[in-house]
């Protein structure tokens, strides 16, 4: 035990190399799940009557479902489903909480107070509510579970912006430039803009495990993706019918994945703040 001890210090391995580390396995995992995902083939989540409701085996890691198509590549493709939108739609987010939060906090109060009664009326009605209102009013699919979880999730992060750049707006270099005669989109171009980047890809990065399970949590209401498509939603929806015959392994192996993906990307985003953060990044 104590030559690991030396040896660590030898390499000098402290708490930003291990969150490095975290960050780069997590993320290359995600990865991972995301590509292989988009290049499994139909052949590979074809029916096959003849392999139906197969328990989890070597050949078939999560079983098959009552049409005989594998679970593993199911997930997996479901995964790298809810992934894409989730990243969509925490990127669309951001970029709104980004303008409102800058153009709030530095142009005039009238707009501020705007922006925080839109806020406010946002955060008071439940998230899914909104999420299945827009959906269905844009026709639902794709573009529909996208913009719905897109224009629920960007309230909170807003605040945080907006909170961030009041505190810059605030400070010496800004009154200074302020006094020279600079306007406000030139203060908030250049001297806002490049300190709250760092907050907003913290951000983007845990609004995604959110994004995540509500496009999972849509979908499983029949409010988001058609059902020809192997959403983890869908998933967990078509598996409830079959859990009360034993097939527990169609809702097991899908949710638990589902779990494990949005506590990676919550990890990436806490280990990315550990980072930023001058008295945790370099101990």
């Amino acid at each position: 035990m104590n030559d690991i001890k030396s040896y660590s210090t030898k390499l000098n391995i402290g708490i930003r190399e291990k969150t490095i580390l975290s960050i780069s396995l997590f993320t290359i995992f995600l990865l991972s799940v995301m590509i292989f995902g988009r290049i499994i083939g139909e052949d590979k989540i074809a029916i096959n009557l003849v392999n139906k409701n197969l328990n989890p085996s070597i050949n078939h890691l999560f079983g098959t479902d009552w049409m005989g198509r594998d679970m593993f590549y199911r997930t997996i493709k479901g995964l790298s489903i809810s992934l894409t939108i989730g990243m969509l739609a925490s990127i669309i987010s951001g970029f709104i909480a980004l303008i409102l939060g800058i153009l709030g906090a530095t142009f005039s109060k009238t707009l501020d107070s705007i922006i925080t009664w839109i806020i406010d009326l946002f955060l008071s009605i439940p998230h899914t509510l909104i999420v299945i209102l827009i959906s269905l009013s844009v026709g639902g699919g794709l573009k529909g579970i996208v913009l719905g979880v897109a224009l629920t999730h960007w309230p909170s992060l807003t605040r945080i912006i907006r909170a961030e750049v009041i505190q810059i707006r605030n400070s010496e270099y800004s009154r200074i430039s302020r006094n020279f005669g600079k306007s406000n989109l030139y203060i908030a171009i250049n001297h806002i803009l490049p300190h709250v980047i760092p907050q907003l890809l913290i951000g983007i990065v845990l609004v995604l495990p959110h994004a995540v399970l509500h496009e999972a949590s849509i979908t499983f209401l029949g409010f988001g993706l058609p059902p020809h498509e192997p959403a983890i939603g869908i998933i967990l929806s078509e598996a409830m019918k079959y859990l009360s015959s034993g097939h527990w392994w169609l809702a097991f192996f899908p949710g638990a994945s589902l779990v494990l993906v949005s506590i990676m990307v919550d990890n990436i985003g806490k280990n990315i703040s550990k980072l930023i953060n001058p008295k945790s990044a370099y101990k």
